[in-house]
């Protein structure tokens, strides 16, 4: 089992920007697809963003394309999510996860099987 754990959030303005940071112990971090989630007061859990093994390939939720950018850093076991352009519908507790298998695509939440233990994010208007 992987650990996870989430740092960066905090309470912004609209507009505004944060990036959160997951660190990641335990298993080889290298070789798992990575991935950001979120969850609104009194909504269902919803993928955001989810990143490779090697980092090529990224994948975003449509409401967040071209405003929050995936990203690892492989020797540092850490993954980010920079988030610009930040809305208060982006308010949420934000979750990172690894995914159940190895070398394998992940974007749906069954299919990752360690989580931090979330991080708030909240966007004033």
């Amino acid at each position: 089992q992987v650990q996870l754990v989430e740092s960066g959030g905090g309470l912004v303005q609209a507009g505004g920007s944060l990036r959160l940071s997951c660190a990641a112990s335990g298993r080889s971090f290298n070789i798992y697809t990575m991935g950001w989630f979120r969850q609104a007061p009194g909504k269902e859990r919803e993928f955001v963003a989810a990143i490779s093994w090697t980092g090529g390939n990224t994948y975003y939720t449509d409401s967040v394309k071209g405003r929050f950018t995936i990203s690892r850093d492989n020797a540092k076991n850490t993954m980010y999510l920079q988030m610009n352009s930040l809305k208060p519908e982006d308010t949420a507790v934000y979750y990172c996860a690894a995914a159940r298998k190895v070398f394998t695509i992940a974007t749906t939440d069954e299919n990752f099987g360690s989580w931090g233990q979330g991080t708030q994010v909240t966007v004033s208007s």
